[in-house]
């Protein structure tokens, strides 16, 4: 059995603006990696996965709300609406129509016959809205990530030393992660970023003009 008492007292205190001393972000997933069962280490990985835009897609989602792990449909269920609703405000910023690419897993034909049950409700949209219309780039940026984090804090309210707690930190670790490769010259290509997201934010979406 995991010993997650073990591997979170091992762990520091992470804070968004968390930056590395003695070991490396990277010194302390191997080392979780090394205490988790080989079940667990696949969990984390989809993780990961989760925070690759090169390997999200419909097909992620699809597994991702469907999986039997309420911190991984709850978690990836906001970062589906996140992400539709970051596609929605740059194609109206762009003059184009506020649906194009965004990701929706509803059936169709299902849909039709008013069957299907309704997407729950992003009680964070009005939140996300005001971080997209502030600031600059970078603070948009952040704003956003900041919203992960509380979400994950939300998560894991009343998880203290259980798998959802790990997994809570691993996802922190990826948002934390992302902050210390950022640069100067990735700053400068933010814009760049996130309106070729919603040229394709989710693979295999084909963007025409």
């Amino acid at each position: 059995m995991n010993n997650y008492v073990y591997i979170i007292a091992g762990l520091p205190d992470f804070t968004p603006d968390w930056r590395q001393g003695e070991k490396s972000l990277d010194e302390y997933l191997e080392q979780m990696h090394e205490l988790l069962s080989t079940k667990d280490n696949e969990v984390i990985a989809f993780i990961m996965k989760g925070f690759d835009k090169d390997q999200i897609g419909p097909d992620f989602y699809k597994e991702a709300l469907s999986h039997k792990l309420g911190f991984i449909r709850e978690f990836f269920q906001f970062d589906m609406n996140v992400r539709n609703q970051k596609v929605r405000y740059l194609n109206e910023a762009l003059g184009r129509d506020p649906e194009k690419d965004v990701l929706s897993l509803r059936d169709p034909e299902v849909e039709e016959t008013g069957l299907e049950p309704e997407e729950p409700e992003f009680k964070e949209a009005g939140r996300l809205q005001a971080i997209l219309e502030g600031g600059d780039i970078l603070s948009r940026e952040r704003g956003i990530d900041d919203l992960y984090w509380d979400k994950i804090d939300e998560l894991t309210l009343f998880d203290y030393l259980n798998f959802d707690r790990i997994l809570g930190v691993a996802a922190k670790m990826m948002i934390i992660r992302r902050w210390l490769i950022l640069d100067e010259e990735t700053g400068r290509e933010m814009f760049k970023k996130l309106v070729d997201e919603v040229r394709g934010t989710f693979k295999g979406v084909e963007y025409n003009e």
